[in-house]
Protein backbone atom coordinates (compact mmCIF):
# COMPACT_ATOMS: atom_id res chain seq x y z
CA UNK A 1 0.00 0.00 0.00
CA UNK A 2 1.22 3.33 -0.80
CA UNK A 3 2.09 5.78 2.17
CA UNK A 4 -0.39 7.84 3.48
CA UNK A 5 -0.33 11.41 4.48
CA UNK A 6 -1.19 10.67 7.69
CA UNK A 7 -1.48 14.75 8.86
CA UNK A 8 -5.02 14.75 7.78
CA UNK A 9 -8.47 12.66 9.05
CA UNK A 10 -8.53 9.64 7.11
CA UNK A 11 -10.99 6.39 7.09
CA UNK A 12 -10.62 3.60 9.39
CA UNK A 13 -8.61 0.68 7.96
CA UNK A 14 -9.60 -2.60 6.93
CA UNK A 15 -12.97 -2.34 5.65
CA UNK A 16 -13.96 -3.61 2.34
CA UNK A 17 -13.38 -0.51 0.30
CA UNK A 18 -10.40 -0.25 1.40
CA UNK A 19 -9.52 -3.87 0.38
CA UNK A 20 -10.28 -3.53 -3.10
CA UNK A 21 -7.98 -0.07 -3.21
CA UNK A 22 -5.51 -2.29 -1.86
CA UNK A 23 -5.47 -4.92 -4.72
CA UNK A 24 -6.42 -2.19 -7.62
CA UNK A 25 -3.34 -1.01 -6.58
CA UNK A 26 -1.50 -3.85 -6.71
CA UNK A 27 -2.13 -4.37 -9.74
CA UNK A 28 -2.17 -1.57 -11.11
CA UNK A 29 -5.42 -1.01 -12.31
CA UNK A 30 -5.87 2.69 -12.69
CA UNK A 31 -2.12 3.15 -13.16
CA UNK A 32 -1.42 3.92 -9.37
CA UNK A 33 -4.03 6.40 -9.12
CA UNK A 34 -6.67 6.80 -6.42
CA UNK A 35 -9.69 9.71 -7.41
CA UNK A 36 -12.74 10.12 -5.53
CA UNK A 37 -15.94 12.15 -5.67
CA UNK A 38 -18.40 13.16 -3.28
CA UNK A 39 -21.20 14.96 -5.31
CA UNK A 40 -24.22 16.43 -3.29
CA UNK A 41 -27.30 17.89 -5.02
CA UNK A 42 -27.35 21.27 -4.15
CA UNK A 43 -31.31 20.98 -2.87
CA UNK A 44 -30.89 21.20 0.94
CA UNK A 45 -28.27 20.71 3.66
CA UNK A 46 -25.76 18.06 4.38
CA UNK A 47 -26.82 15.94 7.67
CA UNK A 48 -24.76 13.71 9.32
CA UNK A 49 -25.62 10.78 6.81
CA UNK A 50 -23.42 12.77 4.11
CA UNK A 51 -20.71 13.31 6.77
CA UNK A 52 -19.60 9.72 6.46
CA UNK A 53 -19.67 9.94 3.11
CA UNK A 54 -17.31 13.44 3.26
CA UNK A 55 -15.40 11.64 5.79
CA UNK A 56 -14.85 8.45 3.36
CA UNK A 57 -14.08 10.12 -0.08
CA UNK A 58 -12.07 12.81 1.06
CA UNK A 59 -10.23 10.33 3.64
CA UNK A 60 -9.26 7.62 0.70
CA UNK A 61 -7.88 10.45 -0.97
CA UNK A 62 -6.14 11.98 1.86
CA UNK A 63 -5.04 8.52 2.94
CA UNK A 64 -2.90 7.19 -0.19
CA UNK A 65 -0.28 9.09 -1.78
CA UNK A 66 -1.37 11.05 -4.40
CA UNK A 67 -4.63 10.61 -3.89
CA UNK A 68 -7.48 13.43 -5.22
CA UNK A 69 -10.95 14.14 -4.25
CA UNK A 70 -13.51 16.56 -6.41
CA UNK A 71 -16.24 18.41 -5.25
CA UNK A 72 -18.78 18.01 -7.31
CA UNK A 73 -22.42 19.50 -7.48
CA UNK A 74 -24.97 17.49 -9.14
CA UNK A 75 -26.76 20.11 -10.83
CA UNK A 76 -29.14 18.97 -13.07
CA UNK A 77 -32.41 20.19 -11.63
CA UNK A 78 -33.21 23.42 -11.29
CA UNK A 79 -36.30 23.54 -9.92
CA UNK A 80 -35.06 22.17 -6.22
CA UNK A 81 -31.59 23.78 -6.06
CA UNK A 82 -30.26 26.70 -4.71
CA UNK A 83 -27.21 28.93 -4.61
CA UNK A 84 -27.96 29.19 -0.82
CA UNK A 85 -27.54 25.07 -0.19
CA UNK A 86 -24.00 24.97 -2.27
CA UNK A 87 -22.71 27.49 -0.08
CA UNK A 88 -23.83 25.88 2.64
CA UNK A 89 -22.31 22.40 1.75
CA UNK A 90 -19.22 23.91 1.06
CA UNK A 91 -19.04 25.42 4.95
CA UNK A 92 -19.47 22.06 6.10
CA UNK A 93 -17.40 20.03 4.23
CA UNK A 94 -14.30 22.97 5.41
CA UNK A 95 -15.96 22.81 9.01
CA UNK A 96 -15.80 19.03 8.94
CA UNK A 97 -11.59 19.56 8.54
CA UNK A 98 -11.84 18.31 4.62
CA UNK A 99 -10.76 20.75 1.75
CA UNK A 100 -11.24 20.10 -2.16
CA UNK A 101 -8.63 22.71 -3.17
CA UNK A 102 -8.99 23.60 -7.54
CA UNK A 103 -11.14 20.45 -7.53
CA UNK A 104 -14.60 22.18 -7.55
CA UNK A 105 -16.64 20.73 -10.46
CA UNK A 106 -20.92 21.05 -11.27
CA UNK A 107 -22.58 18.57 -13.58
CA UNK A 108 -23.43 21.85 -15.63
CA UNK A 109 -20.10 21.96 -16.26
CA UNK A 110 -20.56 19.38 -18.65
CA UNK A 111 -23.95 20.33 -19.98
CA UNK A 112 -23.08 20.12 -23.99
CA UNK A 113 -20.53 17.26 -23.51
CA UNK A 114 -23.64 15.49 -22.06
CA UNK A 115 -25.64 16.43 -25.00
CA UNK A 116 -23.19 15.05 -27.42
CA UNK A 117 -23.21 11.75 -25.94
CA UNK A 118 -27.02 11.55 -25.95
CA UNK A 119 -26.90 12.14 -29.79
CA UNK A 120 -24.13 10.05 -30.34
CA UNK A 121 -26.13 7.06 -28.60
CA UNK A 122 -29.14 8.27 -30.71
CA UNK A 123 -26.85 7.92 -33.77
CA UNK A 124 -25.98 4.14 -32.49
CA UNK A 125 -29.93 3.50 -32.11
CA UNK A 126 -29.32 3.02 -28.50
CA UNK A 127 -31.78 6.12 -27.76
CA UNK A 128 -35.01 7.58 -28.70
CA UNK A 129 -37.52 10.03 -28.41
CA UNK A 130 -40.78 9.44 -26.81
CA UNK A 131 -44.11 11.54 -26.57
CA UNK A 132 -45.66 9.21 -23.37
CA UNK A 133 -45.80 11.23 -20.37
CA UNK A 134 -44.45 10.17 -17.23
CA UNK A 135 -47.57 8.61 -15.79
CA UNK A 136 -47.47 6.29 -18.83
CA UNK A 137 -44.18 5.65 -19.14
CA UNK A 138 -44.58 4.34 -14.99
CA UNK A 139 -47.47 2.13 -16.28
CA UNK A 140 -45.60 0.62 -19.39
CA UNK A 141 -42.36 -0.10 -17.07
CA UNK A 142 -44.12 -3.11 -15.52
CA UNK A 143 -43.58 -4.61 -12.36
CA UNK A 144 -41.14 -6.84 -10.68
CA UNK A 145 -42.85 -10.05 -11.90
CA UNK A 146 -43.69 -8.89 -15.31
CA UNK A 147 -41.79 -7.28 -17.96
CA UNK A 148 -42.45 -3.55 -19.45
CA UNK A 149 -44.38 -2.73 -23.15
CA UNK A 150 -42.92 -1.28 -25.62
CA UNK A 151 -43.55 2.84 -26.04
CA UNK A 152 -44.86 3.30 -29.79
CA UNK A 153 -42.07 5.49 -30.35
CA UNK A 154 -39.40 3.42 -29.32
CA UNK A 155 -38.75 2.47 -33.11
CA UNK A 156 -38.52 5.86 -34.38
CA UNK A 157 -35.75 6.84 -37.31
CA UNK A 158 -32.45 8.02 -36.15
CA UNK A 159 -32.83 11.03 -38.27
CA UNK A 160 -36.41 11.73 -36.44
CA UNK A 161 -35.15 11.22 -33.01
CA UNK A 162 -32.22 13.61 -34.35
CA UNK A 163 -34.09 16.28 -35.31
CA UNK A 164 -36.73 16.04 -32.33
CA UNK A 165 -34.14 16.00 -29.44
CA UNK A 166 -32.71 19.11 -30.93
CA UNK A 167 -36.09 20.50 -31.25
CA UNK A 168 -36.30 19.61 -27.48
CA UNK A 169 -33.19 21.21 -26.86
CA UNK A 170 -34.25 24.51 -28.55
CA UNK A 171 -37.11 24.45 -26.88
CA UNK A 172 -40.21 23.76 -28.94
CA UNK A 173 -41.73 21.46 -26.95
CA UNK A 174 -43.79 22.36 -23.64
CA UNK A 175 -42.46 20.49 -19.98
CA UNK A 176 -43.13 16.74 -20.15
CA UNK A 177 -44.45 16.75 -23.82
CA UNK A 178 -41.19 14.33 -24.28
CA UNK A 179 -38.14 13.10 -23.28
CA UNK A 180 -35.26 10.98 -24.50
CA UNK A 181 -35.26 7.77 -22.90
CA UNK A 182 -32.11 4.64 -23.68
CA UNK A 183 -33.35 1.91 -25.32
CA UNK A 184 -31.87 -1.23 -23.69
CA UNK A 185 -34.10 -3.86 -22.68
CA UNK A 186 -37.59 -3.49 -21.43
CA UNK A 187 -37.71 -7.36 -20.47
CA UNK A 188 -34.52 -6.69 -18.38
CA UNK A 189 -35.13 -8.18 -14.65
CA UNK A 190 -34.02 -4.67 -13.22
CA UNK A 191 -36.81 -2.11 -13.94
CA UNK A 192 -33.87 0.71 -14.03
CA UNK A 193 -32.63 -1.05 -17.20
CA UNK A 194 -36.12 -1.11 -18.74
CA UNK A 195 -35.87 2.00 -21.34
CA UNK A 196 -34.75 4.61 -18.58
CA UNK A 197 -35.37 8.39 -19.54
CA UNK A 198 -32.12 10.60 -18.93
CA UNK A 199 -33.35 13.58 -20.36
CA UNK A 200 -36.50 15.80 -19.75
CA UNK A 201 -37.51 19.79 -20.60
CA UNK A 202 -37.66 21.43 -17.91
CA UNK A 203 -38.48 25.53 -18.96
CA UNK A 204 -36.98 26.53 -15.37
CA UNK A 205 -34.19 28.94 -14.86
CA UNK A 206 -30.99 27.38 -13.58
CA UNK A 207 -28.79 28.76 -10.82
CA UNK A 208 -25.35 28.91 -12.95
CA UNK A 209 -26.64 28.57 -16.58
CA UNK A 210 -29.45 30.40 -16.31
CA UNK A 211 -31.59 30.08 -19.17
CA UNK A 212 -28.76 28.14 -21.80
CA UNK A 213 -30.89 24.88 -21.36
CA UNK A 214 -34.45 24.32 -21.14
CA UNK A 215 -33.50 20.27 -21.11
CA UNK A 216 -31.82 18.79 -18.31
CA UNK A 217 -30.02 15.14 -17.93
CA UNK A 218 -30.98 12.49 -15.03
CA UNK A 219 -28.46 11.82 -12.17
CA UNK A 220 -27.73 8.53 -13.46
CA UNK A 221 -26.63 9.74 -17.25
CA UNK A 222 -25.10 12.60 -16.37
CA UNK A 223 -23.00 10.84 -12.80
CA UNK A 224 -21.15 8.35 -14.83
CA UNK A 225 -20.49 10.27 -17.51
CA UNK A 226 -18.83 12.84 -14.77
CA UNK A 227 -17.08 10.26 -13.19
CA UNK A 228 -15.63 9.42 -16.64
CA UNK A 229 -15.00 13.24 -17.41
CA UNK A 230 -13.14 13.90 -14.09
CA UNK A 231 -10.90 10.70 -14.37
CA UNK A 232 -12.72 8.87 -11.30
CA UNK A 233 -11.29 5.61 -10.61
CA UNK A 234 -13.31 4.95 -7.64
CA UNK A 235 -16.98 6.04 -7.61
CA UNK A 236 -18.55 4.99 -3.37
CA UNK A 237 -22.30 5.78 -3.10
CA UNK A 238 -24.71 4.26 -0.75
CA UNK A 239 -27.02 0.78 -0.78
CA UNK A 240 -30.07 2.42 -3.12
CA UNK A 241 -27.62 2.55 -5.90
CA UNK A 242 -26.59 -0.54 -6.26
CA UNK A 243 -29.61 -1.31 -8.62
CA UNK A 244 -28.78 1.02 -10.67
CA UNK A 245 -25.21 0.18 -11.20
CA UNK A 246 -26.02 -2.02 -14.42
CA UNK A 247 -27.59 1.37 -15.93
CA UNK A 248 -23.80 3.03 -14.79
CA UNK A 249 -21.68 0.46 -16.62
CA UNK A 250 -24.21 0.40 -19.93
CA UNK A 251 -23.88 4.24 -20.27
CA UNK A 252 -19.95 3.89 -19.75
CA UNK A 253 -19.69 0.77 -22.16
CA UNK A 254 -21.43 2.13 -24.52
CA UNK A 255 -20.05 6.02 -25.04
CA UNK A 256 -17.03 5.72 -23.72
CA UNK A 257 -13.31 3.75 -23.75
CA UNK A 258 -11.37 2.48 -21.36
CA UNK A 259 -10.14 3.13 -18.35
CA UNK A 260 -13.77 3.19 -17.15
CA UNK A 261 -15.02 4.11 -13.43
CA UNK A 262 -16.27 1.62 -11.06
CA UNK A 263 -18.98 2.43 -8.58
CA UNK A 264 -18.82 0.57 -5.44
CA UNK A 265 -21.93 0.91 -2.52
CA UNK A 266 -21.80 0.76 1.30
CA UNK A 267 -24.71 0.90 3.49
CA UNK A 268 -26.09 4.30 4.34
CA UNK A 269 -25.77 5.87 7.94
CA UNK A 270 -29.25 5.60 10.11
CA UNK A 271 -29.61 7.40 12.90
CA UNK A 272 -32.79 6.27 15.72
CA UNK A 273 -34.75 9.26 16.97
CA UNK A 274 -34.35 10.93 13.87
CA UNK A 275 -34.58 11.44 10.47
CA UNK A 276 -32.29 11.83 7.49
CA UNK A 277 -34.51 11.91 4.40
CA UNK A 278 -33.84 15.76 2.68
CA UNK A 279 -37.32 15.85 2.03
CA UNK A 280 -38.51 14.86 5.11
CA UNK A 281 -35.56 17.38 6.70
CA UNK A 282 -37.22 20.42 4.20
CA UNK A 283 -40.96 19.53 4.99
CA UNK A 284 -40.25 20.00 8.93
CA UNK A 285 -38.11 22.85 8.18
CA UNK A 286 -40.77 24.52 5.71
CA UNK A 287 -43.59 23.52 8.08
CA UNK A 288 -42.23 25.09 10.80
CA UNK A 289 -41.92 22.01 13.58
CA UNK A 290 -38.15 23.22 13.75
CA UNK A 291 -36.55 26.74 13.78
CA UNK A 292 -35.21 26.33 10.44
CA UNK A 293 -32.29 23.97 9.00
CA UNK A 294 -29.38 25.30 11.49
CA UNK A 295 -32.14 24.22 14.09
CA UNK A 296 -30.13 21.69 16.70
CA UNK A 297 -32.60 19.01 16.88
CA UNK A 298 -32.25 18.33 13.49
CA UNK A 299 -29.16 16.02 11.84
CA UNK A 300 -28.05 18.51 9.66
CA UNK A 301 -24.45 19.35 10.20
CA UNK A 302 -24.93 23.08 10.96
CA UNK A 303 -27.47 21.84 13.37
CA UNK A 304 -25.07 19.57 14.92
CA UNK A 305 -22.52 22.63 14.66
CA UNK A 306 -24.86 25.09 16.48
CA UNK A 307 -25.60 22.37 18.91
CA UNK A 308 -21.87 22.18 19.76
CA UNK A 309 -20.54 19.04 18.13
CA UNK A 310 -17.02 19.53 17.09
CA UNK A 311 -15.62 18.07 13.74
CA UNK A 312 -13.32 15.32 15.66
CA UNK A 313 -16.44 14.02 17.09
CA UNK A 314 -18.42 13.60 14.06
CA UNK A 315 -15.43 12.34 12.42
CA UNK A 316 -14.25 9.71 15.24
CA UNK A 317 -18.01 8.39 14.91
CA UNK A 318 -18.17 7.78 10.98
CA UNK A 319 -14.63 6.40 11.82
CA UNK A 320 -15.87 4.20 14.65
CA UNK A 321 -19.20 2.81 12.41
CA UNK A 322 -16.50 1.99 9.83
CA UNK A 323 -17.47 0.96 6.30
CA UNK A 324 -19.72 -2.26 4.91
CA UNK A 325 -22.66 -3.77 2.65
CA UNK A 326 -25.13 -4.44 5.69
CA UNK A 327 -27.38 -1.69 6.37
CA UNK A 328 -28.03 -1.14 10.44
CA UNK A 329 -29.73 1.45 12.57
CA UNK A 330 -27.19 3.51 14.60
CA UNK A 331 -27.95 4.83 17.98
CA UNK A 332 -27.71 8.25 18.99
CA UNK A 333 -26.27 7.65 22.51
CA UNK A 334 -23.11 6.58 20.14
CA UNK A 335 -22.67 9.99 18.66
CA UNK A 336 -23.64 11.17 21.83
CA UNK A 337 -20.48 9.56 23.17
CA UNK A 338 -17.57 10.30 20.56
CA UNK A 339 -18.77 14.19 21.71
CA UNK A 340 -18.61 13.59 25.20
CA UNK A 341 -14.99 11.91 24.81
CA UNK A 342 -13.90 14.71 22.16
CA UNK A 343 -15.22 17.27 25.26
CA UNK A 344 -14.08 15.75 27.76
CA UNK A 345 -10.46 16.44 27.00
CA UNK A 346 -11.08 20.23 25.16
CA UNK A 347 -13.64 21.81 27.02
CA UNK A 348 -13.21 24.85 30.02
CA UNK A 349 -15.22 24.48 32.93
CA UNK A 350 -17.53 26.67 34.28
CA UNK A 351 -20.74 26.58 36.92
CA UNK A 352 -24.11 27.63 36.04
CA UNK A 353 -27.30 27.57 37.81
CA UNK A 354 -30.42 26.21 35.69
CA UNK A 355 -32.85 26.18 38.26
CA UNK A 356 -31.64 29.19 41.27
CA UNK A 357 -32.85 28.72 44.53
CA UNK A 358 -31.05 32.05 47.22
CA UNK A 359 -28.72 30.72 49.93
CA UNK A 360 -27.97 33.52 52.84
CA UNK A 361 -24.39 32.52 54.53
CA UNK A 362 -25.39 34.10 57.96
CA UNK A 363 -21.88 33.84 59.19
CA UNK A 364 -20.26 35.53 56.30
CA UNK A 365 -19.38 39.08 56.47
CA UNK A 366 -21.51 41.27 54.73
CA UNK A 367 -20.44 43.36 51.63
CA UNK A 368 -17.16 41.21 51.69
CA UNK A 369 -16.32 39.32 48.79
CA UNK A 370 -13.56 36.66 47.50
CA UNK A 371 -12.03 35.59 44.72
CA UNK A 372 -11.21 31.39 44.33
CA UNK A 373 -8.72 31.45 41.85
CA UNK A 374 -9.88 27.96 39.82
CA UNK A 375 -8.48 25.54 36.74
CA UNK A 376 -10.40 25.99 33.64
CA UNK A 377 -9.64 22.31 33.04
CA UNK A 378 -8.55 19.86 35.72
CA UNK A 379 -6.02 18.19 33.94
CA UNK A 380 -4.42 20.75 31.80
CA UNK A 381 -2.86 23.63 33.12
CA UNK A 382 -2.68 25.36 29.44
CA UNK A 383 -6.22 26.08 29.48
CA UNK A 384 -5.45 28.86 32.41
CA UNK A 385 -7.33 29.80 35.26
CA UNK A 386 -10.29 31.81 36.30
CA UNK A 387 -11.85 34.08 39.10
CA UNK A 388 -14.69 32.71 41.20
CA UNK A 389 -16.43 35.32 43.13
CA UNK A 390 -17.93 33.73 46.64
CA UNK A 391 -20.18 36.38 48.88
CA UNK A 392 -22.66 35.99 51.21
CA UNK A 393 -25.44 35.34 49.34
CA UNK A 394 -25.02 32.12 46.60
CA UNK A 395 -27.16 30.41 44.01
CA UNK A 396 -27.44 26.52 44.57
CA UNK A 397 -29.25 24.52 42.64
CA UNK A 398 -32.67 23.67 43.33
CA UNK A 399 -32.87 20.44 42.95
CA UNK A 400 -29.90 20.15 45.32
CA UNK A 401 -32.00 20.38 48.59
CA UNK A 402 -34.76 18.49 49.84
CA UNK A 403 -36.68 18.63 52.98
CA UNK A 404 -37.22 14.99 53.55
CA UNK A 405 -34.36 13.12 51.93
CA UNK A 406 -34.09 9.68 51.16
CA UNK A 407 -31.28 7.30 52.12
CA UNK A 408 -28.24 7.45 50.05
CA UNK A 409 -28.92 11.76 49.45
CA UNK A 410 -25.70 13.91 50.03
CA UNK A 411 -26.78 16.91 49.11
CA UNK A 412 -28.46 19.41 51.55
CA UNK A 413 -30.91 19.45 53.53
CA UNK A 414 -32.16 20.81 56.79
CA UNK A 415 -29.91 20.39 59.19
CA UNK A 416 -27.17 19.14 57.20
CA UNK A 417 -23.63 19.80 55.20
CA UNK A 418 -22.39 20.23 51.80
CA UNK A 419 -19.50 21.54 50.35
CA UNK A 420 -19.47 24.01 47.71
CA UNK A 421 -17.77 23.04 44.87
CA UNK A 422 -14.11 25.25 44.62
CA UNK A 423 -15.21 26.84 48.02
CA UNK A 424 -16.66 25.71 51.88
CA UNK A 425 -18.74 23.79 53.54
CA UNK A 426 -21.85 25.01 54.64
CA UNK A 427 -24.92 24.09 57.10
CA UNK A 428 -28.58 24.65 56.03
CA UNK A 429 -29.58 26.41 59.43
CA UNK A 430 -33.10 27.72 58.18
CA UNK A 431 -35.55 27.72 55.65
CA UNK A 432 -37.53 30.35 54.24
CA UNK A 433 -40.93 29.44 52.82
CA UNK A 434 -43.77 31.03 50.46
CA UNK A 435 -47.38 30.78 51.36
CA UNK A 436 -47.30 27.29 49.49
CA UNK A 437 -44.36 25.86 51.82
CA UNK A 438 -42.20 26.13 48.92
CA UNK A 439 -38.34 26.46 49.50
CA UNK A 440 -37.56 30.56 48.16
CA UNK A 441 -34.11 31.26 50.57
CA UNK A 442 -31.82 28.63 53.09
CA UNK A 443 -30.10 30.49 55.52
CA UNK A 444 -26.44 28.59 55.87
CA UNK A 445 -23.55 29.09 58.25
CA UNK A 446 -19.96 28.55 56.47
CA UNK A 447 -17.01 26.64 58.53
CA UNK A 448 -14.19 29.25 57.37
CA UNK A 449 -11.70 26.58 58.13
CA UNK A 450 -12.71 24.55 55.17
CA UNK A 451 -11.48 26.56 52.41
CA UNK A 452 -9.17 25.08 49.28
CA UNK A 453 -10.53 21.96 49.90
CA UNK A 454 -9.93 21.46 53.54
CA UNK A 455 -11.52 18.78 55.37
CA UNK A 456 -13.70 19.69 58.53
CA UNK A 457 -12.78 18.74 62.04
CA UNK A 458 -13.99 15.34 63.44
CA UNK A 459 -16.39 15.75 60.67
CA UNK A 460 -16.91 13.51 56.88
CA UNK A 461 -19.12 15.54 54.14
CA UNK A 462 -19.85 13.70 50.70
CA UNK A 463 -21.72 16.09 48.93
CA UNK A 464 -20.80 18.42 46.88
CA UNK A 465 -22.69 20.92 44.39
CA UNK A 466 -22.35 23.84 42.13
CA UNK A 467 -22.95 27.37 42.75
CA UNK A 468 -22.48 30.81 41.79
CA UNK A 469 -22.44 34.17 43.50
CA UNK A 470 -25.56 36.29 43.86
CA UNK A 471 -24.29 39.52 42.80
CA UNK A 472 -21.34 38.61 40.61
CA UNK A 473 -23.13 36.20 38.00
CA UNK A 474 -24.67 36.20 34.53
CA UNK A 475 -28.20 36.06 33.65
CA UNK A 476 -28.23 32.71 31.31
CA UNK A 477 -30.78 31.84 28.72
CA UNK A 478 -30.22 27.66 28.23
CA UNK A 479 -32.01 25.62 26.21
CA UNK A 480 -32.03 21.90 26.89
CA UNK A 481 -32.36 19.90 23.96
CA UNK A 482 -33.79 15.86 23.61
CA UNK A 483 -34.42 13.30 21.30
CA UNK A 484 -36.76 15.00 18.20
CA UNK A 485 -38.74 12.29 17.98
CA UNK A 486 -40.68 10.03 20.67
CA UNK A 487 -39.83 6.75 19.08
CA UNK A 488 -36.85 4.94 17.42
CA UNK A 489 -38.00 4.55 14.35
CA UNK A 490 -40.69 7.54 13.15
CA UNK A 491 -40.43 6.90 9.26
CA UNK A 492 -41.20 2.97 9.83
CA UNK A 493 -44.85 4.10 11.19
CA UNK A 494 -45.83 5.36 7.94
CA UNK A 495 -45.95 1.69 6.74
CA UNK A 496 -48.88 1.42 9.03
CA UNK A 497 -50.70 4.90 7.49
CA UNK A 498 -48.84 6.83 10.35
CA UNK A 499 -47.51 10.06 9.55
CA UNK A 500 -43.71 10.89 10.88
CA UNK A 501 -44.76 14.34 12.20
CA UNK A 502 -47.19 12.79 14.24
CA UNK A 503 -43.98 11.48 16.55
CA UNK A 504 -42.66 14.41 17.08
CA UNK A 505 -41.17 15.15 20.58
CA UNK A 506 -43.18 17.84 22.01
CA UNK A 507 -40.47 18.26 24.88
CA UNK A 508 -37.44 18.21 22.23
CA UNK A 509 -36.36 21.47 23.32
CA UNK A 510 -37.17 23.38 27.09
CA UNK A 511 -35.40 27.06 27.60
CA UNK A 512 -34.91 28.02 30.65
CA UNK A 513 -34.68 31.87 31.23
CA UNK A 514 -33.57 32.43 34.95
CA UNK A 515 -30.38 30.49 34.69
CA UNK A 516 -27.43 32.46 36.24
CA UNK A 517 -23.68 31.62 35.26
CA UNK A 518 -20.57 32.08 36.74
CA UNK A 519 -18.85 35.79 35.95
CA UNK A 520 -16.12 34.09 33.52
CA UNK A 521 -19.00 33.97 31.19
CA UNK A 522 -19.18 36.60 30.44
CA UNK A 523 -15.61 36.68 27.82
CA UNK A 524 -17.13 33.69 26.20
CA UNK A 525 -17.27 33.23 22.52
CA UNK A 526 -20.00 32.23 19.96
CA UNK A 527 -19.80 28.66 19.33
CA UNK A 528 -17.40 28.21 22.35
CA UNK A 529 -17.91 25.02 24.38
CA UNK A 530 -18.04 24.70 28.31
CA UNK A 531 -18.70 22.15 30.51
CA UNK A 532 -21.40 23.25 33.22
CA UNK A 533 -20.47 20.78 35.53
CA UNK A 534 -22.58 18.36 36.98
CA UNK A 535 -24.75 18.91 34.52
CA UNK A 536 -23.21 18.52 30.82
CA UNK A 537 -21.91 20.51 27.83
CA UNK A 538 -23.32 23.90 26.48
CA UNK A 539 -22.24 25.58 23.87
CA UNK A 540 -22.97 29.38 22.79
CA UNK A 541 -26.01 30.15 20.22
CA UNK A 542 -25.97 31.99 17.95
CA UNK A 543 -29.32 33.89 18.89
CA UNK A 544 -26.77 35.46 22.00
CA UNK A 545 -26.49 39.22 21.65
CA UNK A 546 -24.53 40.30 24.48
CA UNK A 547 -23.14 39.61 27.94
CA UNK A 548 -26.62 40.67 29.37
CA UNK A 549 -28.62 38.36 27.15
CA UNK A 550 -25.92 35.03 26.48
CA UNK A 551 -27.88 32.01 25.17
CA UNK A 552 -26.35 28.22 25.40
CA UNK A 553 -27.81 25.09 23.93
CA UNK A 554 -27.28 22.24 25.72
CA UNK A 555 -24.89 20.17 23.20
CA UNK A 556 -25.09 16.83 25.22
CA UNK A 557 -24.99 15.21 29.14
CA UNK A 558 -22.57 14.08 31.42
CA UNK A 559 -23.92 10.53 30.94
CA UNK A 560 -26.37 9.05 28.41
CA UNK A 561 -29.18 9.62 30.96
CA UNK A 562 -31.73 8.71 27.93
CA UNK A 563 -30.69 5.15 27.35
CA UNK A 564 -31.28 4.56 30.98
CA UNK A 565 -34.41 6.39 31.37
CA UNK A 566 -36.18 4.39 27.88
CA UNK A 567 -34.95 1.11 27.90
CA UNK A 568 -37.12 -1.68 28.56
CA UNK A 569 -37.67 -3.45 32.08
Amino acid sequence: MSEGHHEAPSVSGGNFIENIIAEDLRTQKHQGKIQTRFPPEPNGYLHIGHARSVCLNFGIAQTYKGGLCNLRFDDTNPEKEDIEYQNSIMEDIRWLGFDWGERLFHASDYYEKFFQFAVELIRKGLAYVCDLSAERIRETRGTLTESGSHSPYRDRTVDENLLLFNQMREGHFRDGEKVLRAKIDMSSGNINMRDPVIYRIKKVRHHRTGNAWCIYPMYDFAHCLSDYLEGITHSLCTLEFQDHRPLYDWFIQNLVPEPHPRQYEFARLNLNYTVTSKRKLKQLVDERHVRGWDDPRLPTICGLRRRGYTPSAIRTFCERLGVSKKETVIDMGVLEDCLRDDLNATAKRAMCVLNPLKVTITNYPEGQTEEFNVRNHPKDDAMGRRSLAFSRQILIERDDFLDDPPAGYHRLAPGREVRLRYGYVIRCDEVVRDEDGEALELKCTYDPDTGNGKKPVGRQVKGIIHWVSAGKSLPLEIRLYDRLFNVPFPTAEEKEGRDFREHLNPSSLLSLHKCRGEWALKDALPGQIFQFERLGYFCIDSDSSDEEHLIFNRSVTLRDTWQQENSAP
